[in-house]
């Protein structure tokens, strides 16, 4: 359990990615363990806020390669859906504080928190064409409801970073402020919304989300499908052949 750092004080359950060495790439233990989290959180009634942050130089790289090529997502039941329909149903407010990079699904799982706090040295990408595959994390539906069509197929046929300032404009992050205080200013807004009635909290994320939460996970299901055949296709192969070998990849 030593994947995730758990802090809960004042109603806030602080969940922090802690492989700074690795780029808090996420494995599928991490996976299980943050799915786990929001688990418990929904049902603690002491649990007012969830607030996800990573280390003020590095939100995630997305998923570790090696660890997903050897324990790839097979099933509603793996750890990465388990954690995907936990944060897309999740009922209470959730909070994320991102600096650096925020790659895959480390930019896509912003799209289901309430708020969203940003270093001014973020940068958030989505790059499952370059690797082969389709969006997941349900963003193939959220992000064009959130950017517009014709930034969202920008962020998604590209794959390419777009910086905090743009992260900002489309709405995706709420406030950028410098890397070294973005943990600490989300940390306070959790604490103040804690101490807001939690049923308020509650009825007024439902009523924003009424109809899109069960869209979203249907969503997330139909990718799902569509991101396990491609990844046995020859265009994934090939681009996750090529990242381990450290080449640039050859598409026919």
């Amino acid at each position: 359990m030593d994947l995730v750092l758990h802090h809960f004080e004042s109603g806030v359950l602080t969940l922090t990615l802690k492989q700074k060495k690795k780029k808090n790439s996420l494995t599928s233990a991490m996976y299980a363990e943050l799915a786990q989290a929001l688990a418990s959180a929904e049902a603690d009634a002491h649990t007012k806020v969830v607030l996800i942050q990573g280390h003020e130089t590095i939100f995630s790289a997305g998923n570790d390669i090696a660890d997903f090529l050897q324990q790839p997502a097979a099933g509603e039941d793996s750890p990465v859906f388990r954690f995907l329909r936990g944060i897309a149903a999740f009922t209470k407010p959730l909070i994320a504080s991102v600096c650096g990079p925020a790659v895959g699904v480390g930019t896509t799982l912003l799209l289901h928190c309430d708020l969203v706090y940003a270093g001014d040295n973020a940068a958030f990408s989505m790059p499952f064409v370059n690797l082969g595959l389709c969006p997941e994390a349900g963003s193939s539906l959220l992000a064009v409801q959130l950017m517009g069509y014709q930034r969202a197929a920008e962020a998604l046929l590209m794959g390419e970073p777009f910086l905090a300032e743009t992260a900002l404009e489309i709405g995706l992050v709420s406030r950028v402020l410098p890397p070294t205080e973005t943990n600490a200013y989300a940390q306070q807004q959790a604490r103040k919304m804690a101490a807001k009635p939690l049923s308020s909290l509650m009825e007024t994320k439902r009523l924003m989300k009424a109809g899109i939460t069960p869209q979203v996970l249907e969503r997330i299901k139909q990718e799902g499908l569509v991101f396990g055949r491609m990844l046995k296709e020859p265009a994934a192969i090939e681009a996750f052949s090529a990242f381990m070998e450290k080449r640039k990849p050859v598409f026919h």
